[in-house]
Formats: C-alpha cells, sequence, structure tokens
C-alpha cells in the first residue's frame, strides 16, 4: 500500500534537521518504539541513508526551514501520509555561527536567526493544524545550553536559543486551548556534526570550529560531551513527561539557576576569562 492509504493509528513525529546528529538519532529511537517518522533536512543525501536506515518505513523531504511557503507543503503533505495525525512536532533544525558579533559577516548572523527563530516559527505555524487535532501532541524544540547565559562568541546563536526558551513557555499557554503542549530541550556539549559543518569568524575571516566534544571528551561535568541518543531519549521523556525546560545534561540547569541568582557575577566571571 502506499503511504497516503495506510490508516494510521500509529504515533507519529515530525523531525527537522533529522539527517544527523540528533534529528536522526530521534528518527531512529522512535521507529524503534512503533511511530511513524517524518523527517526533513536540506542534506538530501543524510535523509536518503537516513530512509533506508528506516526501512523506508517513513516520509522524508528537502526542506529549507526558513522557507514558508515550502514549510507548509510539506505539513501538508506530511499530515497525508500520517492520517492527519501529529504527536510531535521536533523543531530541531539549527546551524551554529562561532566569532565575536562584530567580526561575523553579517549576513551569517542573519542566517542563524532566519534558521534557528524564524525556522522554528515557521514550523509551529505550518503545523499547529496538526497539532491542534492530535490529542495530548507535543510541539518540542531543541535551545541550548548556549540559552543560560548569552555565550560570548556565539552572541546570536545564544539569542536565538533564548528566544526559543520564551517561545516555548507562551506556546505552553496558548497551545492548552486544545489540549496540546510545548517543551524544549537545553543540550550541552553533544557530539554532532555541528561541530564540523558550523562556521567560525575570527576578523571577517573563516577559520576552522573548535572540536569541542573532543576537548571535553574526559570531564565528567556539566560540560562532559554526550552523544545524541541522549538528547533522543530526552525528546521520549518530555512527551511522557510534564517539565517545560529539559537538560542534557541534567546538571546545565544549574547555570540557569546561577545567572536567576546572580547575572552579574557570571558576566564578571566571563569577562575575566576573556582576559586570560
Amino acid at each position: 500500500k502506499s503511504l497516503e492509504s495506510k490508516p494510521m493509528t500509529r504515533q507519529t513525529i515530525f523531525i527537522t534537521g533529522a539527517a544527523s546528529g540528533i534529528g536522526r538519532a530521534t528518527a531512529l529511537q522512535f521507529h524503534a518504539r512503533g511511530w511513524f517518522v517524518g523527517a526533513a533536512d536540506v542534506d538530501q543525501a543524510g535523509l536518503d541513508v537516513l530512509k533506508g536506515d528506516l526501512d523506508n518505513d517513513c516520509f522524508t523531504a528537502f526542506l529549507d526551514v526558513t522557507d514558508k511557503a515550502a514549510f507548509d507543503q510539506v505539513m501538508i503533505d506530511f499530515g497525508t501520509a500520517a492520517g492527519q495525525r501529529l504527536d510531535i512536532l521536533f523543531n530541531n533544525a539549527g546551524i551554529a555561527v562561532f566569532g565575536f558579533l562584530d567580526e561575523v559577516p553579517f549576513e551569517k548572523t542573519l542566517a542563524t536567526v532566519n534558521v534557528n527563530l524564524i525556522g522554528v516559527l515557521n514550523g509551529i505555524h505550518a503545523s499547529i493544524h496538526l497539532l491542534k487535532q492530535t490529542p495530548n501532541a507535543l510541539c518540542f524544540t531543541t535551545s541550548s545550553s548556549a540559552a543560560n547565559f548569552g555565550s560570548p562568541g556565539m552572541a546570536t546563536y545564544s539569542a536565538t536559543k533564548v528566544a526559543v526558551k520564551g517561545l516555548t513557555e507562551a506556546m505552553s499557554v496558548e497551545l492548552a486551548r486544545f489540549g496540546a503542549r510545548a517543551a524544549d530541550v537545553s543540550p550541552g556539549i553533544i557530539d554532532t556534526p555541528l561541530w564540523q559543518t558550523g562556521a567560525r569568524f575570527v576578523r571577517g575571516e573563516s577559520r576552522p570550529v573548535w572540536n569541542l566534544p573532543a576537548l571535553n571528551h574526559d570531564r565528567e561535568d556539566a560540560g562532559r560531551t554526550l552523544p545524541a541518543d541522549d538528547v533522543a531519549e530526552c525528546v521520549w521523556a518530555a512527551y511522557i513527561g510534564e517539565k517545560l525546560h529539559w537538560y542534557v545534561p541534567p546538571e546545565v540547569v544549574e547555570r540557569d539557576k546561577a545567572k536567576a541568582l546572580n547575572p552579574e557575577k557570571l558576566r564578571d566571571q566571563l569577562i575575566a576569562q576573556q582576559k586570560k
């Protein structure tokens, strides 16, 4: 049978940035749980590999999340394939640009905002008709530990991830009108291709990105390197749980608490580190 002709009694998840890293790990985990997976990315080759790994039992689509018209159409197509059901929307697609704000080409700054924030808004708006009609649906978004206190050298990235948390809080109230929910996750250092595909600029010139997962591999604190599977497991925990903000590892939340108590102290610590 075609996907369109299948009655959809299975639960469904739609994931952006699904071709690699956290998105791919989540797709594999939820498929293993018996869910119908929708996977979108700009990496068509990665999507093709994922489709094979899911035994072709999925929906895949090339998608630039900044293209609202394209997002709308993809969600119409996914809705048809999924029997008009969407249990989890996972807004996961994101990019990272490293460097001081005044040294990063401004078009790269705007691209970060467009993917990490506008892309999330596009996804929610394009999918909300499905979330509304699916009992106990969850709108879930990837934030970052960089949202706990604005990260120097990642100012715009941090800003978009702070915005995501505020959006989650508002949507958690708005979606309650339909019996749906919202939550987000703030991962720390996760071993994903983001560190290879990100961009870094020093005085406007492109430089290699630091391999933070390798540098932090032996740490045991909140800055330790974790696999993408740990975040994928958190998506499941969020679906069956009630918390608004999730952290991987859980200790990442401590910086949130420290900032709430004394943001000036964290600021001064970071300034001192910068001078070393």
